[in-house]
């Protein structure tokens, strides 16, 4: 079955049909009811189910049809909506990553209007907001909520390129000054692998037991794998330069305090890049290599101790991370051309 079809069956063929204005279709599709209030959307389902379906499908006659899945009780959800309706400006606790299945949707985000063709995906911080265009010509999306645990597991696995990881970087600091969502445009629109794992992930959530977790987190690696390699990402180099630059500054942040025992094993599992990353972005940003700029912070460091406090060299290369005495002193050679106590007693006179 197409994930169309798929879609359509779910969200309108369930006998179980919600009236409108009910309290679950307001979470499938709450109208605009005020211009300066905020809606906060809470994650719907318990911390066991890390993923959920929202599926809308729109008809000509100003008709939509919606259903979560998994649900505890199956149902489609319709209601009918006036031409250029939009749903209350909103942000998730949860991350979205949504998909046109056909048509066109159009969502206004940070206030401005982003119109997504069929194929396309885009993924939203989880305070990004937003809003949801409801257009009359019939389409088709499927929103996904993913559960924040989830997707730092996902993001812990590496499968996503540098790029999806800086958005995600910048999401978890919390940088709202910056951008909060990622569109992505197939390379090859001929290409139906996307579909494919989409429809596998629907299936699992209608399905919906105890290795749906399990399987659900594996077909997200899969698709996070195939954004990276497959789709363009939709970002300006200026909006680029400053995600990076960002990221730079958290890096930075962070080896400045752990300089003393700081490895690219440790900042690789703390900020889920490959090792490789930290030398590029460092020498792209400082002109110095990993090793470089750590060595630099702590001869610095040293520099300090030896003027304002009476350790000896030895504790002093030991405070500032090198156990290894001898290289410490090369490493301070190689800089000053002296010694650590030449320095001292030269600075000091």
């Amino acid at each position: 079955m197409s994930l169309q079809k798929l879609c359509q069956d779910i969200s309108c063929n369930d006998p179980n049909i919600l009236e409108e204005g009910s309290h679950i279709g307001s979470r499938i599709m709450c109208p605009e009811y005020s211009l300066h209030v905020k809606d906060i959307k809470t994650y719907p389902l318990s911390q066991e189910e890390r993923i959920f379906a929202l599926c809308w499908t729109i008809f000509p006659n100003n008709r939509l049809y919606g259903t979560i899945k998994p649900s505890l009780v199956s149902f489609s959800y319709g209601c009918t909506f006036k031409e250029g309706c939009r749903t209350q400006m909103h942000t998730h606790e949860y991350l979205e990553l949504a998909y046109v299945v056909s048509g066109t949707f159009r969502q206004q985000i940070l206030g401005n209007d982003i119109i997504f063709k069929q194929g396309e995906l885009w993924l939203i911080d989880k305070n990004c907001l937003h809003q949801d265009y409801l257009d009359p010509e019939p389409a088709c999306i499927l929103f996904l909520g993913i559960a924040n645990e989830m997707f730092d597991s996902i993001i812990s696995s590496q499968v996503a390129d540098e790029r999806i990881i800086s958005f995600l970087q910048t999401a978890l600091m919390k940088q709202k000054d910056l951008w909060q969502y990622l569109h992505f445009k197939p390379k090859d629109k001929n290409n139906k692998q996307m579909e494919e794992y989409l429809t596998k992930l629907l299936n699992e959530l209608i399905i919906y037991d105890k290795a749906s977790n399990y399987i659900c987190h594996g077909l997200l690696m899969r698709i996070f794998r195939l954004l990276s390699s497959d789709y363009d990402i939709s970002l300006s180099s200026k909006m680029q330069k400053k995600m990076n630059w960002l990221l730079f500054q958290e890096i930075t942040s962070y080896i400045k305090e752990n300089y003393r025992d700081i490895s690219l094993k440790q900042l690789s599992k703390n900020f889920h890049f490959h090792e490789d990353y930290f030398n590029r972005l460092l020498k792209a940003k400082t002109g110095m290599t990993y090793t470089e700029y750590i060595q630099n912070i702590r001869i610095k460091e040293a520099e300090k101790l030896l003027l304002n406090t009476k350790l000896t060299i030895d504790e002093i290369a030991v405070r500032v991370g090198y156990q290894n005495k001898g290289y410490f002193y090369r490493i301070f050679v190689d800089k000053h051309k002296m010694t650590p106590a030449q320095y001292r007693k030269e600075k000091l006179i």
